[in-house]
């Protein structure tokens, strides 16, 4: 036996340590790490909706011009919206009906998730509080997306004081709920919350 090999110490998993090599795979990992994410992160930036856009997922309105027993329609998104500031007789008329005389008993609001369609549930806004005044749906029939009538000046359509659709004869009450006809659901309430007293954001 030789005198260096004597003096060598034994191989073993305990004494090896990082070799030249071992760096340069680490460090072409890293650049390779760092290159893809270079590359990913402006993409998938890019794809972002720009601020064009973004504007016009919301829209404020302001409902300081709309006396009782008005409605007005507002365009957000590229879909009507109806805007009705309703008397207490439409209100209490709304909110006497019976859950077991509507079609489709689903608020179809999502400022609260899964609700019955009582008239309240139906005027309730993103901040959780119903304004039973102000009714806010989008005026888009969900039998084959017609627009229903009933949004002008002091104009109530159908055969429930609320919205009509001319174009296959659903009809929709005062609180936009299907009460006759071939739509199979009520009108959706978009979200929505009050700035003010007198400003509502949708969207």
């Amino acid at each position: 036996m030789s005198a260096a090999s004597e003096t060598e110490p034994a191989a073993g998993p305990e004494s090896e340590e990082p070799t030249r090599r071992d760096f340069i795979h680490i460090m072409a990992g890293s650049v390779a790490a760092f290159g893809a994410a270079s590359v990913v992160v402006p993409l998938v930036h890019q794809m972002n909706p720009d601020a064009s856009v973004l504007a016009l997922s919301t829209k404020e309105v302001d409902l300081s011009a709309i006396e009782v027993g008005q409605a007005i329609k507002v365009m957000w998104q590229g879909k009507p919206v109806f805007i009705r500031r309703r008397t207490e007789e439409e209100i209490a008329e709304v909110s006497a009906t019976p859950l077991s005389d509507l079609r489709d008993k689903d608020a179809r609001n999502p400022n609260l998730g899964k609700a019955e369609a009582t008239d309240a549930a139906r005027a309730t806004s993103a901040d959780g509080e119903a304004r039973p005044e102000w009714l806010v749906i989008v005026g888009v029939c969900t039998h084959l997306g017609c627009i229903p009538l009933g949004t002008a000046q002091g104009e109530v359509k159908g055969d429930y004081n609320g919205w009509f659709c001319p174009c296959h004869g659903s009809h929709y009450d005062g609180a936009g709920r299907i009460r006759k006809g071939p739509a199979p659901e009520n009108l959706p309430v978009p979200p929505y919350q009050f700035l003010s007293d007198t400003q509502i954001k949708i969207g």
